[in-house]
């Protein structure tokens, strides 16, 4: 019973339409299943379109397959973008799409050149470092709608052993079986791959004997200062015992004003808020301010990524942790949850708790806040950290330190409150994938200028119309079953000839029209020696040669 593919079948267009079709399918239903959470296991069959994509016939027919397939998956998804941008959306969706694009050509060349296996075990290589590349390396860097946010608030895979790229590679594995053994044996190894995955499971996180702290928190979207005082008099109100309240990003146009320095003063708690740093050349941080009990500023953390395209401020120029009387605690403002690279500092840092401050304006639609909220519970589960997120207009989050979801306030609740209480853990971890996404790029990249250097093998897969003359003629003459099945009558009532006659001159000489009658026919089908062929024996023949180049245009 053969299990590995010896080589790599060429993949027509109609079935290229239908896993493009399924990859954009999958993709959806994975994202869109907060009732049902198994299907966000298709977000593997997504993966695994994709990858079949690479089967088509030239590295540019994949790579413009999975060029579709990714706009048909990023621009249903990202919708605010036309809110926001306007029709240079559509640039960006395609921006976001071409790295789809390009691992699908990239595996395609691999195909032509390496085989079926040494491909299998570059893809999952690939597609991580694709993915890293595109959500953390480069300016445009943009980490959402990648496999592992799939399972944000989900633990059946262990995020904090995986992190999110390493779910990603595991979904890729499962695509790289696919490619170098067969259908059947390709879903049971599916299986088994999954299967381990959950079993490396560890059990919850206990934080039940450590600091414990009462947060509370407040949806504004840019309100007044004069508002503040009486927002944070209404949310103690409700809140007695909390130790320390929040704000959203850009709460205020400026520094801290007066008002709410006094407002901590007189009621002896600690105040987050979002608001502008000044910076020189009338410039600004994007900053998180804490204020004391005594009404002092007791730290300030700036963006460390600034928006793209959005006046946005000035990258914070260092990170710091707040030693604060329950222990240490970090800040991401905003968009800096999204990317690893700016939270991984903090975690070795120490960090025991993250405070996240976020603007999502209400006119940007309920999409975009459902988009957002998937971050938060993922980076929770990566690196054991309680999480808490106050939104101007929600989806503001608490989530523990396991990535479940404590409390939560909707999308456009207007000064809606948000409480939660946290044992703060000694310290977090990172996962696994920290190292293996760098090692992914780099291995990406040799690949990318092996696949520059090195010259295609000449395998049907590659060159399919490439057969010798020999080969043609020896079928004919063996009178082999497709020929039997090529003298059928029904056949010659369409319009055979002229369709063998102009695939026939498309070649490049091997097969001229004259040399027809060069060729044997079986015994007893012949006129007679030195008589010539009838049109029907012309016709039988011309039909063969089309037959065994089903490929050729």
């Amino acid at each position: 019973m053969k299990i590995l593919r010896r080589e790599t079948r060429p993949l027509s267009w109609p079935a290229a339409v239908l896993l493009v079709a399924g990859a954009a399918a999958c993709f959806h239903l994975a994202y869109s299943s907060e009732s049902f959470a198994p299907l966000r296991l298709l977000i593997i069959g997504y993966v695994v379109c994709l990858a079949q994509l690479s089967r088509l016939k030239t590295t540019r027919q994949s790579f413009y397959a999975g060029l579709a397939a990714g706009f048909l998956c990023v621009a249903p998804q990202l919708t605010c973008f036309w809110k926001i941008f306007g029709p240079a959306a559509i640039v960006l969706w395609i921006i976001l799409a071409l790295w789809i694009g390009a691992f699908t050509g990239m595996t395609r060349a691999a195909l032509a050149r390496f085989g079926p296996g040494w491909t299998a075990a570059l893809v999952p290589f690939i597609w991580t470092g694709l993915e890293y590349f595109r959500s953390e390396l480069y300016y445009l860097k943009f980490s959402w709608l990648n496999v592992g946010y799939a399972f944000s608030g989900w633990d059946v895979l262990p995020l904090c052993i995986l992190g999110m790229y390493g779910v990603g590679f595991i979904a890729a594995i499962c695509a790289a079986l696919f490619l170098c053994i067969r259908f059947l044996y390709g879903s049971i190894a599916t299986i088994i791959v999954i299967c381990a995955a959950v079993f490396l499971s560890p059990p919850l996180r206990d934080s039940r004997h450590f600091n414990r702290i009462h947060v509370a928190g407040m949806q504004m979207e840019f309100p007044s200062e004069r508002e503040l005082p009486a927002a944070l008099d209404s949310l103690l109100a409700k809140y007695t015992n909390a130790d320390l309240l929040v704000l959203s990003e850009y709460t205020l146009d400026g520094p801290v004003p007066d008002s709410l320095k006094d407002w901590c003063r007189r009621n002896h708690r600690y105040l987050v808020v979002g608001g502008k740093d000044p910076a020189p050349n009338n410039n600004y941080y994007d900053t998180a301010f804490v204020v004391g009990p005594d009404g002092e500023i007791a730290f300030r953390q700036g963006k460390s990524v600034p928006i793209q395209f959005f006046k946005d401020g000035l990258p914070a120029p260092k990170q710091e942790l707040w030693n604060s009387p329950w222990g240490k605690i970090g800040f991401c403002v905003c968009y800096d949850l999204s990317y690893t690279r700016v939270i991984d500092p903090l975690v070795k840092m120490g960090a025991q708790m993250i405070i996240v401050p976020t603007m999502d304006v209400v006119d940007w639609g309920r999409r975009q806040h459902q988009l957002h909220a998937l971050v938060a519970p993922v980076r929770s589960a990566e690196y054991g950290l309680p999480i808490f997120r106050v939104a101007s207009s929600g989806i503001s989050q608490a989530v523990d330190l396991n990535g479940g979801t404590k409390a939560t306030v909707p999308f456009a609740g207007e000064g809606q409150p948000l409480f939660a209480t946290f044992d703060l853990p000694p310290r977090g971890s990172l996962p696994a994938d920290r190292l293996l996404a760098p090692v992914s790029v780099g291995i990406t990249g040799i690949a990318l200028l092996l696949l520059l250097v090195w010259k295609p093998q000449r395998t049907p897969f590659n060159e399919p119309a490439e057969r010798s003359q020999a080969e043609l003629a020896d079928k004919i003459q063996n009178n082999s079953d497709e020929t039997r099945d090529a003298v059928s009558p029904q056949l010659f009532s369409q319009n055979i000839w002229s369709k063998s006659q102009r695939w026939i001159k498309s070649l490049t000489g091997e097969y001229p029209v004259s040399t027809i009658d060069d060729f044997p026919l079986p015994e007893g089908e012949g006129q007679g020696e030195g008589k010539p062929r009838s049109m029907t024996q012309r016709r039988v023949v011309s039909f063969e040669i089309r037959r065994a180049f089903p490929t050729a245009p």
